[in-house]
């Protein structure tokens, strides 16, 4: 093998050569200096993006009973517009990825996993949270089955847990234990509290009280 030859041999493939090198670096050095005046331009037009992104968009909703005219960004959850905007704590934040089931919510009766939601979504819709299920001081009889057959114990999940455990019987799903189980599935209790749940649904449900 000819040793004068292997210093002007190409590059092996998947390496940089010096001339791409070279090209590479001319071009970072033209942006380093380019007029202060390229550079605000850029920088306006990215604030515009920016300012664009967090615009708000005005949402009429009626949140428990009471009709609500809010201004949100395109980007805020119902669960976080109930939270930070109404100051309805009650429905938790869990996961925030749809899989604990903390922020169950109805929307128009149906519940829905407000964290998965999009505020801007809900115009002209009906929101009930746990804090709208009692009237006044007296208790919804779900509300007062989990505190009888104490179906919470740290009590983190039991928010979700009860607006869940209420559409499952509304929705026709709890005519057995099997039933119940399988349609409470996505409200997980990290406390373990499912057999007493199970029965608080139960005993709402076989009590012929209509929730």
């Amino acid at each position: 093998m000819d040793k004068s030859k292997s210093k002007y041999e190409p590059e092996r493939e998947g390496s940089e050569s010096r001339r791409d090198f070279l090209k590479k670096s001319s071009i970072l050095t033209a942006i380093a200096v380019a007029p202060v005046a390229v550079a605000k331009a850029a920088e306006h037009n990215l604030g515009e993006k920016i300012s664009a992104a967090f615009e708000t968009t005005p949402v009429n909703v009626t949140v428990n009973g009471v009709k609500k005219q809010l201004n949100v960004e395109p980007r805020s959850t119902l669960l976080d517009t109930l939270r930070e905007q109404l100051d309805l704590t009650g429905t938790k934040k869990g996961c925030d990825y749809g899989q604990c089931g903390a922020c169950t919510v109805h929307v128009n009766g149906q519940r829905v996993l407000s964290c998965l939601s999009l505020a801007v979504m809900h115009e002209g819709q009906e929101v009930t949270t746990i804090e709208g299920l009692a009237k006044g001081e007296e208790l919804h009889p779900m509300q007062q089955a989990f505190i009888k057959h104490d179906g919470f114990q740290c009590g983190y999940c039991t928010p979700g847990q009860i607006m869940s455990a209420v559409a499952c019987i509304n929705e026709g799903h709890a005519s057995n234990e099997a039933d119940i189980r399988e349609f409470m599935s996505g409200n997980i209790c990290r406390c373990g509290a499912y057999p007493n749940i199970v029965k608080a649904i139960q005993e709402v449900k076989n009590g012929g009280q209509k929730s």
